[in-house]
């Protein structure tokens, strides 16, 4: 008992927020009378979050290194229009368009990086620079119009679903079989780190308490695959988001580079002592902020099927939020991608629930603003409780 306090307190802003989670779901099901995590709320969640989502795990490196990116709102919306525009406007295929829309947003990424990892200019005032420049080029691609609708083609690719190939009725089991996948995948995983801990001599949870916490995880998501497969099966955005999410995980914890990053935020002139080229690092993640950036953007597009103006509106605002929310230290050098997607579906499923509810916008955003507040305040309030 004493090692799993040792081993909460260790890791208390990640547990505590998915406790709040856990929390919130039960909460607004309880006041939405079961409306909240109806299979088609719950895609409806997914899908209008998965932009906020996909830009918190960019915003997560660049808070890792103490710094936040303010301009990602208006590059998700700047690249919506250049695609919008060469898709609808110049007719140019879809495929490169997209291409040609994502390497526009590293290329943007690697201006603000250079600026800020080479001439040290400060983060804050570049993509500060950032939000006003392609805000306003935005309105310039567009005219001050809406351009719509996107061809068919991108939008299915977007906004569209994993088809059944197992060939169910009323239910969707290709849905089911890819969950069940990836959990026992995460579960194969997650023992051969524990064993690899176990020789190294760090301290895991007990075999009990570890196959406990799998197969609560498993019960879960089965329970969410369960309600999406009664609906139309896995929206590709998910997909996408999760492919999105492993791949960050796995750069942020088993990379050279997520190390590179970490030390970093952690101490940038020890980590520079050190040997680690801290303004190639600060660069990289700028420029996968653009990228990243650029994939928002898209999504954004495909569920709107329109290119905005006024798109990525406040974007940037939810990201941090998120990033936040779920852990991430305003100092740097603390934080996880799974934290940002909690923190995310904390703001997310929040935003949902009040509407559902009938709290109107102004309250909504009163909420969200003391959710923010509450969580700093517990990173402050644990950070200054483990330097006792």
């Amino acid at each position: 008992m004493e090692k799993m306090k040792e081993m909460f307190m260790a890791n208390i802003r990640q547990y505590a927020m998915m406790v709040a989670l856990i929390f919130i779901v039960i909460l607004f099901q309880y006041l939405t009378e079961g409306v909240l995590l109806r299979p088609l709320n719950i895609t409806n969640i997914i899908q209008q979050n998965s932009y906020i989502l996909i830009l918190a795990i960019g915003m997560l490196l660049c808070i890792l290194t103490g710094n936040i990116d303010l301009s990602v709102g208006s590059v998700a919306a700047f690249i919506g229009a250049v695609a919008a525009t060469m898709m609808v406007t110049w007719k140019w295929p879809v495929l490169p368009s997209v291409l040609l829309a994502l390497l526009l947003g590293v290329a943007i990424g690697c201006w603000q990086g250079y600026w800020i990892a080479y001439f040290r200019i400060p983060a804050f005032i570049v993509t500060l620079a950032g939000m006003l420049c392609f805000r306003g080029l935005t309105l310039v691609m567009l005219r001050g119009q809406t351009i719509a609708p996107m061809p068919q083609s991108f939008q299915k690719s977007i906004s569209t679903f994993i088809p059944d190939v197992l060939g169910g009725a009323d239910l969707n089991y290709t849905a089911l079989a890819v969950v069940a996948a990836a959990i026992l995948a995460f579960a194969f995983a997650d023992l051969r780190s524990r064993r690899k801990k176990i020789a190294c001599g760090f301290d895991v949870l007990s075999f009990p308490l570890w196959t406990l916490k799998i197969l609560t995880m498993g019960a879960v998501l089965m329970a969410f695959s369960w309600q999406l497969a009664r609906h139309r099966g896995l929206p590709v955005v998910l997909v996408l988001l999760g492919s999105l999410v492993l791949i960050y995980s796995f750069i942020t914890g088993k990379t050279v580079f997520g190390r590179h990053v970490y030390a970093f935020g952690g101490n940038e002139k020890a980590a520079k002592l050190s040997g680690i080229d801290t303004n190639r690092v600060f660069f990289l993640v700028y420029a996968n902020m653009g990228l990243l950036a650029a994939v928002a953007g898209l999504v954004f597009m495909g569920r709107l099927n329109a290119a905005s103006p006024m798109a990525g509106t406040n974007f940037e605002l939810d990201a941090i939020g998120a990033c936040y929310i779920g852990g991430a230290s305003a100092s740097g050098g603390i934080g996880t991608v799974a934290g940002a997607i909690i923190g995310g579906l904390i703001m997310g499923i929040l935003n949902n629930g009040m509407s559902i509810v009938g709290v109107s916008i102004d309250w909504q955003q009163v909420v969200k603003g003391l959710v923010l507040l509450g969580a700093v305040a517990f990173d402050v309030y644990t950070k200054r409780r483990t330097a006792r």
